[in-house]
Parts: C-alpha cells; structure tokens; sequence
C-alpha cells in the first residue's frame, strides 16, 4: 500500500443543489477513504484522506463522474498532514466570508422521479411535487446562499419521518436534496375560481378538475415552476382564440406543452439538436417547422399565420400529470397580459388573471423570483439562443478577461436583462421583459438587488444605453457612488457577440436590428462596426432614409415602404402599388411629412427596411408584436419554389466604398465613397419592379433577402481590404432570421472570413446586457 495522504479540495462552479456532497461522500467511501465534505460560500470544500493512489484516484473522478446537473469550473487542491481518521462526514455548511457559491438552475424532473411518480406502490405515486438531488426547483425558490433548505421557499415545510430518513442517509437519491417533501408534509394542490374560491376536485384531484375543465374549453391558470402559465386545449380552437382575445395578444405564437418526444415528432420536424434540447434538463421551448399533419391537431389560433410552433417537454410533476391527464398537447403561454411580466405571486395573479382564465390550479410553496420559459431553437445543428431564462439561468457566463472591478450592465429596453459581472463570471439575468411600465421596471430592479445578494456583488461600475429614455438608462443614472458608462447600443451587440465566443476583437462587426440609439442623432440599425471589446469605429451602414412618424413606423410597417419608396422612385412610385391602395387616405400625408422631415427622424435600421419589403408584398402593414413583418417575410421566403434560385439570385443593391471596384463583386454595384453604404432603396426598387412583373411574392421576398445578404457581405469584403480584418462578428434581432443568417454565415465563409454568430446568449437585445458588461470591463483594464 502506498503512504497515507491528505488533501484539501476545493470545487468551484454549479455544485451546491445539484447532489455534490453525496457523490462525493459516496465516491469517498467507495474507494476506502475517510474525510469530510461540506458547503460553503465559494462552493464545496472537501478534505480526503487515505493512500496515495485511491487520493490521487478520487481527484480523478471527482471531475470526471460529477452529477449530471454540475457545472465544475475548476478544483483545486492543497497537501494536508494525515489526521488518521477513519469515517468520511458530510459536515455543517459554513456561511461566513465573501459569497462566490454558485446557485443551479431549475431542471426537469428526473426518469427515477417520474417513475416514482407513476408506481401505485410508491409512497409519492402521483405526488406533483416529487423531486431529488438530480432534479426540481433550485433558482426560483433560492433566498441565499449557501444552498440549504432555511434559505428556501420550503423552509416552511418540515419533513416528517420518512423524508428526514432519506435526507440524512447518504445512501439515498435524496440525501441532502433541499426540496424533499412527501404529500403527508409537502406543497399541496387547490382548484380555485378567479376570486379564490376553492371548485370542487374530480374524485379529490384537483389536476383531474382542471384538466376536465381544459377539454371543456376553459382557460386554466397553472403555477409551475417560475410563474404562471396560461393553459388550453392545443386543439380547440375557440379555447385558443378565446386566450388570446383575454390576453390582447393578437398574433403572437402560444407555446404548446406536448407529453412526449414522440408527440412532437408527430407536430413537427426536429433535428438531432432539437431533439436533445427538448429532452435536456433544461426544457426550453424549442421553435421548430411545424408538418401538415399539424394542422388537424393544433387549432389555427395557437400559431396563426406561422409555419413554425414552439414546442416543450413537461418539466415539472404537476406538468406530467397534466399532460396524461388531458391527453393531448395543450397551450401553455406565460400568465400575464400581454407586455407585462409573468405573475409568480398567487394574490397577484388573481388579480392580474382574474379577466383571462376561469380557474387557477394553485399550490402553497411559493416562488421566490419569476423565471419565464426559455427559447432555443436548432440553427444547422448548432443550438442558438433566443430567450434566455428557466433552466439556464442563473449559470455565469465565464468571460474571457476579469473584470477589475465589479460591473452591473443595465441592458436595453426591449427584452431587458440585466448582468452583474465579478472576477470572469457574468451572470446575465433571467428575461424580464419590455421595459415600459412600472410593474417590468419593478422586476428588473427587485431582480437586480436579488442578484447582488445572492452573488455578493456590489458594483462599482455601471454600463447602460446610450438612450437617455430607457427606463434602464434612467435606472443607472439614478444610482450613487458608482462609476457610469455608456455603451452604444450596436457596439454592446457585437462585444456580446464577442463574449459569447470568448473572442476579443477587433472584428467587422455587422449589427442589424431595428432600432438603437446613435451618437450622431439619427436611429441605427444596419451597422458595419470595426470593434473591438473597449470601443468600435462605424465603417458603414444602409443608407438613412425617414421614418415618417417616428415609432409609428414601426407599428404601421406601409409607411416604412411610402418611404423606402419616394426614395427608389424620386420622379414618384408607381401609383398602382397595392400597399399604396390599401393606405390610400394616409399614403399623401404621411410620404410629406417623410419629404418635410417632420416628426420622421432618420434611421439606418435593417429591420425597418425589412419591414418596407414586407408592406410591399402584402405580408403585413401593422403588426401586432416586435418583428412580426420580418418573421412572416423569412416564412414567405423560405416556402419559394425553386427555393436554391430564389435565395442565389438576389437583387443587387448598389455599395459605395473607396476601396473596392464594381469588377470584383458579382451581386452589388459598387462606387466611390468614404464610408461603406448599403443602398437598400435600391432593393425596393427591385422588388417593385418584380411584383409588377407579376413575379411570385415567395420568389420575390427569397431574392430581396439573398440582396441583403449579398450586399452584407460586399460591405465585408470592402472593409476587410481596408482594415485588413478576416473575421466577422454577426449579431442583433435580424439575425434571428435563419435563412438571412445562413446566407451571409456561408457566403463569409465562402470568401475567407471567420464568423462568430450567438450560441449561448440571444442575438437580440436579451443579449446586451452581456456585451455591455464586456465593453465597461474592457475600459475598466486600460
């Protein structure tokens, strides 16, 4: 036998709610070692003692064996003298010092769980609140750190008996699990109408009463895991146009919960990325295309007008149970009216639902902070990011470079997040929302001191937008004894695009969306950026055209395209265009307020400029939600027939730079300038001429998004020459458009350039707060 040792262990990273402390006890024991093992601000500590060869053993599968819900950033180790102890101890958490434990996020239930869950000699059988150290609650029902039970929302519920044998044997699945409960001392169901009043429970069920009620076509207020959701037959459709005339959400798609991988195969096509984000612990929403034989299974006002669904896996018990109990998919949308954050408290929500749904299935443990479903989708196989929050959050993000000195970065306004970034973890907030009123600000500001506590972080410095109307900015300007700095809307997108692939810069940096801040006055959003981290040049952007009432322009998308158009027609547009028509009555005031310059502030916005395609081609003149022209224009592209020609064969749109000469592009015309500009009056113009022509619109849309993504990569290859810069860093809400992004991914790739494209934080404005806290860093160490 080799000589006795003792080594001090110290693990850092997702290790505390996540099983740590029995695995390790566990791994101890089995390899004849003797020590201790506990939790602690900075995560778990250990101490192993015994020969040589079984230590040295330990540390190797410590790391390689964690529990699956671990997220191990690093171990280290100290030599200890040899106590000659004999027995291995799971010891008292230590609460003192400086906090750098991490807190996991909420995962789905686990297969043992589920298994219990369905056994009728189970002691939990059919339990909707069974869980263990591998799955269930964590993030939504933390109140501090270290991660024990009094720092929960179950402190109030004292195990009996039988729960308190399995939390203190360290044999058990649920030996030190902070949320272990049984129904003889755990949360409990009720069934109740809008004003609280307890309905009578099918054969004592009140899961079995509420999903009667969902097949009768009413709408049932569920509380899960970070709020509330609001929940229908997937297959009803005046239960679904019911929900979204309560909720004033027109368009927008309802998510839609299904009991199984196999039932979403059957609604839509997944790919092996798909499938396993489905599946994960996770359990986002996965945006997926939707097969024909959908539509007799999802009633058209789930999804109106949209090729894709949004689909997710049951993640909590309460969930399985529900989905068996309806069986069949059911609509499960966050529990709030529309623009206002999710209700988690049950008074709020029957107050604030009290109008939408007509029971509300409640249960006594309550919510600490609300977390929204997440939003992933499959992009080529590669998991992208679209909404980040249950399931991910409050996982740090490791950053590169340390910050030298603490850092709350405030976002943006739409689809608001927050990060407070220490040392080189940033951990970027759970979504919030569209920071426009005062119970959105009330969450991001309540979800900002949560943080600070739960993280022990106290900034000293603080980035926001350059927009002095955010409610963000407003919030920063606000606060005292900090140091302020401003990011720029597009240089925040393109650092977060950086930061999410550990890069540093400088990049082209292309930022299209639609709409951000710009120093020079005018509104941005199609933007080429030489950028690094600290700061950025703009080398180019689409041509500023106005934007003929302001914020107007961006609901009534007709008069993005009376604009775009006096612009590609100077000696006037065709007087027979549709979308002129349509607008008849408005079209002449509004195109002289554009030609006046009143009230219609310039703008460089590419999502603007899609929106003028979508008004010409009929797909939507006023929208209902953000985005929602551009998405119904990528649907109306991606269904052109041949669908290769249509995306090759893009109209050009002209590119003035300096540097570069018409001969060496074959898409875009290319003049003399100092700065790169996209013309994409230009592209307007072509597909005016083409709907006159009589060309099919899907053909049309196909070829104006493979101009655009033409003409991107023509402004890159004209800056690339004069910056001497290979790689391209794409980030903003466009992006979010697949076909658009693939484009310009694999003509880059094609002409020599690196690309960095967002995978585990959303292109659009969820994703600023990260970039902001990378850019105010990146200051901070010059």
């Amino acid at each position: 036998m080799s000589e006795r040792v003792r080594t001090a262990i110290r693990v850092e990273g997702v290790v505390q709610g996540v099983g740590f402390r029995p695995f390790v006890y566990g791994l101890a024991t089995s390899l004849g070692l003797s020590g201790l093992v506990g939790n602690d601000v900075d995560g778990v500590f250990a101490e192993i003692e015994g020969d040589a060869e079984s230590v040295a053993r330990f540390l190797v599968l410590v790391e390689q064996d964690a529990p699956s819900l671990a997220r191990v950033e690093r171990i280290t180790t100290t030599d200890m003298t040899p106590v000659g102890s004999d027995a291995f101890v799971i010891a008292a958490s230590q609460l003192g010092g400086e906090r750098r434990a991490l807190v996991s996020a909420d995962s789905a239930t686990c297969a043992d769980c589920l298994g219990e869950l369905d056994d009728p000699r189970d002691r939990r059988y059919r339990y909707p609140f069974i869980n263990c150290t591998n799955c269930g609650p964590r993030f939504t029902i933390v109140r501090g750190v270290p991660y024990d039970r009094r720092l929960t929302t179950m402190s109030g519920f004292e195990m009996c008996s039988l729960c308190a044998a399995e939390y203190h044997d360290p044999a058990d699945r649920r030996f030190h699990a902070q949320p272990v409960c049984c129904p003889a001392c755990g949360p409990r169901l009720s069934l109740t109408d809008p004003v609280g009043h307890q309905l009578p429970a099918t054969a004592g069920d009140p899961i079995a009463a509420a999903a009667d009620l969902i097949l009768a076509g009413q709408v049932v207020a569920i509380k899960g895991l970070g709020g509330y959701h609001l929940a229908v037959d997937a297959a009803d459709q005046k239960a679904a146009a019911t929900l979204r005339a309560r909720k004033h959400r027109e368009d927008k798609p309802f998510a839609v919960m299904v009991a199984s991988l196999a039932a979403a195969r059957e609604l839509c096509y997944l790919d092996d990325a798909a499938e396993r984000l489905l599946t994960s612990s996770r359990r986002p929403i996965v945006l997926a295309r939707r097969r024909p034989a959908a539509a007799g299974r999802i009633a058209d006002a789930v999804a109106p007008g949209n090729r894709h669904l949004g689909l997710m896996l049951p993640y909590t018990p309460l969930h399985h149970l529900m989905l068996g109990q309806v069986g069949r998919p059911i609509v499960a949308t966050s529990g709030n009216v529309s623009d206002e954050p999710i209700a988690y408290r049950d008074a709020d929500a029957l107050v604030r639902l009290a109008g939408i749904a007509d029971a509300f299935l409640l249960h006594d443990r309550a919510i600490h902070i609300r977390t929204d479903d997440s939003v992933v989708r499959s992009v080529h196989g590669r998991p992208t990011v679209l909404r980040r929050s249950r399931g991910y959050v409050p996982e740090p993000l490791r950053l590169a470079h340390a910050c030298p000195r603490p850092v709350l970065a405030c976002g943006a306004e739409l689809k608001s997040t927050f990060c407070l970034a220490k040392g080189d973890r940033a951990f970027v907030s759970h979504h919030i929302g569209d920071l426009e009123n005062a119970e959105t600000l009330l969450s991001f500001t309540s979800g900002i001191e949560h943080f600070r506590r739960l993280f022990d972080i106290e900034p000293e410095l603080v980035a926001h937008d350059l927009h002095p109307d955010y409610l963000s900015t407003k919030y920063a300007a606000d606060l005292t004894g900090v140091a302020l700095t401003g990011v720029q809307h597009h240089h925040a997108h393109i650092a977060s695009c950086l930061a999410d692939n550990d890069a540093d810069g400088p990049v082209i940096g292309v930022a299209f969306d639609g709409t951000g801040y710009g120093p020079d006055g005018t509104i941005w959003g199609g933007e080429f950026l030489i950028a690094d981290l600290a700061g950025y040049e703009r080398a180019g952007c689409l041509d500023p055209v106005p934007m003929p009432g302001g914020a107007a322009a961006i609901r009534q998308p007709w008069r993005m395209a009376a604009s775009y158009l006096a612009v590609a027609f100077p000696d006037g547009a065709p007087a027979d265009l549709a979308v002129r028509q349509r607008n008849e009555q408005a079209w002449g005031p509004v195109t002289a307020m554009a030609a006046r310059g009143i009230n219609s502030p310039l703008t460089s916005s590419a999502g603007r400029l899609f929106d003028a395609a979508a008004a010409l081609l009929g797909v939507r003149d006023v929208i209902n939600y953000e985005g929602q022209a551009a998405i119904e224009l990528e649907q109306l592209a991606s269904t052109a027939r041949p669908a290769g020609t249509a995306r090759r064969s893009g109209y050009p749109a002209e590119v003035t730079s300096a540097e570069v000469t018409s001969g060496e592009v074959t898409s875009a015309e290319v003049t003399s300038a100092e700065v790169v500009h996209v013309r994409g009056a230009d592209l307007i113009r072509a597909v005016t001429d083409d709907l006159a022509a009589g060309v099919d619109r899907a053909v049309i849309a196909g070829r104006f998004q493979a101009g655009v993504a033409a003409a991107t990569v023509t402004a890159c290859r004209v800056l690339r020459d004069r910056h001497d810069l290979q790689t391209v860093a794409l980030s903003g809400g466009v992006f979010q458009n697949v076909l658009l992004t693939a484009q310009v991914t694999d003509q880059l790739t094609a002409a020599g350039f690196t690309v960095l494209t967002h995978s585990r934080v959303p292109c659009n404005d969820g994703g600023i707060s990260l970039g902001q806290a990378a850019v105010a860093a990146a200051r901070d160490r010059q």
